[in-house]
C-alpha cells in the first residue's frame, strides 16, 4: 500500500481517535478519575445507531443523532444512580476507576446480550471510492474527517465561548472554590457526562462507518484512547485532539514495515518516548 494511501487512512483513524480522547479527557479533567468505560460508551453509541436504522428503519441521520443523545442521557442517568453517591461518600479516585472498570464490563456483556455478539453493518450502500492522485478516498471517509472536525471546533467553542464552558474549567481548576462562588457543581458535572459520553458515541458511529461494529470494539479503542490522552497532556483538550492524531497516524503507517497486529505496541512505543522527553505530554496537563 502507498504511503500517501496509508496516511489518509491513519487521519481518519487519528480523527475518530481524537474526537473520543477529548471526551475522556473533559471528564478526566474536572471529575479527577480515568474511566474505563468510556470505551464501551463508544461501542454503545454505534450499536443505538444501528438500532434506530437497522433495526427501528429510521433515517440514518437522524438515528445517529437520537444515538448521541441518548447516550448523553443514559451518561446523566448513571452519574445520579452511581457516581453521584460515589463522589458524596467521598470515594476515591481508585476506587471510581475500579467502578469504573465493572462499568465497562456490564456494558459489553448488556450489548451482547441485546445484539448478539455477532459483526454488524450500518444499514447503508456500499459508495466506490474517489482516486485522487493514485490516492483512493471513500465518501465515508470525508465525511467522518468533516464531522470529527467539526465536532472538535464545537467543543472549543463550548469550553472558551459558553457559560458552562467557563464553569466546567472553574470545576477542573478547584472545585471546591468553584463551588463556594456560586457555581452549581452537579449541574455542571451532569453536563460534563453528557458531553464526554456524546462525544464518544458519535466516534463510535464515525467508526462503524469506515469498519464493522462489534460489541468488544471500544474495549480495544480504549487503549489507543488512553495513549492519545496521556501523549498529549492528560486533562488537555487540545493535547487529546493532537495525541488522537499522532497515535492514529502510528499505527496505521507501522503496518508499512509490521504486522498489524502490532499497531497498538507502536503507537505505546511512541507515546513513552514522549513521555520521557516530556513527561506531562506533548501541550502538558490541563
Amino acid at each position: 500500500m502507498a504511503i500517501e494511501q496509508v496516511v489518509i487512512n491513519g487521519m481518519v483513524l487519528g480523527c475518530i481517535i481524537a474526537l473520543s480522547a477529548i471526551g475522556l479527557t473533559v471528564t478526566y479533567r474536572i471529575l479527577n478519575f480515568a474511566n474505563f468505560a468510556h470505551g464501551d460508551f463508544v461501542t454503545l453509541g454505534a450499536y443505538i445507531a444501528f438500532l434506530f436504522s437497522a433495526i427501528l428503519g429510521l433515517n440514518f441521520l437522524a438515528a445517529c443523532a437520537l444515538a448521541i443523545a441518548a447516550a448523553a442521557l443514559f451518561s446523566v442517568g448513571l452519574d445520579c444512580l452511581i457516581w453521584k453517591p460515589m463522589r458524596s461518600k467521598g470515594a476515591s479516585s481508585t476506587a471510581l476507576m475500579i467502578l469504573s472498570i465493572g462499568l465497562a464490563i456490564c456494558l459489553r456483556n448488556l450489548i451482547v446480550f441485546v445484539f448478539t455478539p455477532d459483526i454488524e453493518r450500518f444499514p447503508l450502500p456500499v459508495k466506490e471510492g474517489m482516486t485522487l492522485g493514485g490516492v483512493v478516498i471513500t465518501p465515508y471517509q470525508v465525511a467522518v474527517t468533516a464531522v470529527a472536525v467539526v465536532l472538535m471546533f464545537a467543543v472549543h467553542y463550548l469550553l472558551r465561548k459558553t457559560s458552562i464552558g467557563l464553569a466546567m474549567r472553574a470545576l477542573s481548576d478547584n472545585m471546591d472554590l468553584a463551588r463556594v462562588s456560586g457555581i452549581d457543581v452537579d449541574r455542571v458535572v451532569r453536563y460534563t457526562w453528557a458531553t464526554g459520553m456524546a462525544l464518544a458515541a458519535a466516534a463510535g458511529i464515525l467508526y462503524g462507518l469506515i469498519t464493522n461494529i462489534n460489541p468488544n470494539m471500544g474495549w480495544f479503542m480504549v487503549i489507543p484512547i488512553f495513549a492519545a490522552v496521556i501523549l498529549g497532556g492528560i486533562g488537555n483538550p487540545y493535547g487529546a485532539m493532537m495525541g488522537g492524531i499522532i497515535i492514529g497516524l502510528s499505527q496505521e503507517l507501522s503496518t508499512l514495515i509490521l504486522p498489524s497486529e502490532y499497531k497498538i505496541a507502536v503507537s505505546f512505543f511512541i507515546m513513552i518516548v514522549v513521555l520521557l522527553v516530556k513527561p506531562k505530554g506533548l501541550m502538558g496537563g490541563g
